[in-house]
């Protein structure tokens, strides 16, 4: 290993200070037999997105155990999937320690710009795999102990590889002396997506049945989105008369409500659940169960995304619209989701309105055909960049993880 930079010895002299005379037991439960894999982030959010990529490692793959760690999290920590997120170990060597000799963690995936350099120096002397994934062109950050000196770049030294969102973090880990051939310029880690199915037969029926007709969806709509939607479509059909809208509600439950919506605001509706197929006079297709939901994506240009105009659900992810070919409207309620809509808008994917006017105006100006489709390919590309991401960290993590294979 290269010399320890100064700041990172005077890092773990100061850690190593604050040891604690006396220590709490910790109640883990025991260490898995067989390879852990060791996931860290500093926001619930990158965490669930590393998640979903192990999901895609099971099905290569079930030799290893999961760890998860968390800073965005309380002392009693939370489930994700069914799998525990603690926080991570006090940045006292002690702790590190007794956190590293219990779990010995074989392999680390570190997102995120939080860096705790005592806990990653001890893990790499343990001999630890490290990969840090999703570093963006901000301020790296380590815990808020005014005393600290700046450990940054001895922390970043350690990582075996690291993957930077483009090419204005990985210039930023440059500046931080990490050499270039630890760092690989990639596309922001995105969920891995398990693309909903369609019935091919009804798909291609329906084609048949709509004749060309434009189409627009409103996925997962919530109660107090509907009159806008409707109202938007009312008006968008004025210069488009053959404009058709299918409608998922967010809550089957308020079918009946939407389709008392439908007929106060006077437009012709067909359900789908009552095995109705929409004819030339139908103007809103009301698909209250959500299990055809992949057949709509995949037949709409275009789709509006609910729970972002109104409410405070945080939006819904816009990656799967984007993965199956949909251009996409949305509220400005995603703060779920604010970087995947942002990297959308920035690349021409999607679109924000604001309320019924700015909708209705946006889905008679992207409902042609070239616009939609224009629009479509360009969150395709953002779908396939974060795809290739995540490749990359399935294989680094399937190279460690075969190393291991006959060591123990």
């Amino acid at each position: 290993m290269a010399r320890r930079p100064f700041s990172l010895t005077a890092y773990l002299a100061l850690a190593r200070g604050q040891d604690r005379l006396v220590t709490e037991a910790v109640n883990w439960p025991a260490r898995p037999t067989g390879p852990v894999l060791w996931l860290h982030s500093d926001t619930r959010t990158r965490l669930e997105t590393l998640l979903t990529l192990i999901q895609r490692l099971r099905l290569q793959r079930d030799d290893f155990s999961l760890l998860l760690t968390c800073d965005s999290t309380n002392d009693g920590g939370f489930a994700l999937n069914g799998h525990p997120v603690s926080a991570p170990p006090a940045e006292t060597l002690s702790d590190v320690h007794r956190f590293l000799d219990h779990w010995r963690p074989d392999v680390l995936v570190w997102a995120g710009n939080g860096l705790r350099p005592a806990l990653i120096h001890e893990a790499a002397e343990a001999r630890t795999h490290l990969l840090l994934v999703d570093a963006a062109d901000v301020a790296w950050r380590q815990p808020s102990k005014r005393f600290l000196p700046d450990a940054t770049a001895g922390a970043l030294s350690l990582f075996h590889n690291i993957l930077a969102q483009d090419k204005m973090a990985a210039l930023r880990l440059r500046r931080l002396g990490v050499t270039d051939d630890r760092i690989e310029v990639t596309s922001p880690l995105e969920p891995e997506i398990f693309p909903l199915s369609s019935h091919d037969g009804l798909h291609e029926e329906l084609t048949a049945v709509l004749a060309g007709r434009p189409v627009w969806l409103g996925a997962h709509i919530q109660r107090d989105e509907t009159d806008a939607i409707l109202r938007a479509h009312r008006r968008a059909a004025r210069l488009a008369h053959r404009l058709l809208l299918v409608i998922v509600p967010a809550d089957a439950e308020d079918e009946a409500f939407m389709v008392e919506q439908c007929h106060e605001v006077g437009l012709r509706l067909a359900r789908w659940d009552n095995g109705e197929m929409p004819d030339e006079n139908t103007q809103v297709l009301l698909a209250a169960d959500d299990a055809e939901l992949g057949l709509w994506y995949r037949l709409a240009p275009l789709c509006f995304l609910g729970g972002s105009l109104a409410g405070n659900t945080g939006g819904q992810s816009p990656m799967m619209a984007a993965a199956l070919g949909s251009a996409i409207l949305y509220g400005p309620n995603v703060g779920r989701h604010l970087d995947a809509y942002s990297r959308l808008v920035a690349a021409g994917a999607a679109r924000i309105i604001k309320d019924m006017d700015s909708l209705s105006a946006a889905v008679s100006h992207l409902i042609a055909p070239d616009r939609a489709a224009a629009m479509a390919h360009a969150g395709w590309n953002v779908v396939s960049a974060g795809a290739e991401t995540a490749d990359l960290v399935l294989v680094q993590i399937n190279e460690w993880l075969d190393a291991m294979e006959g060591t123990r």
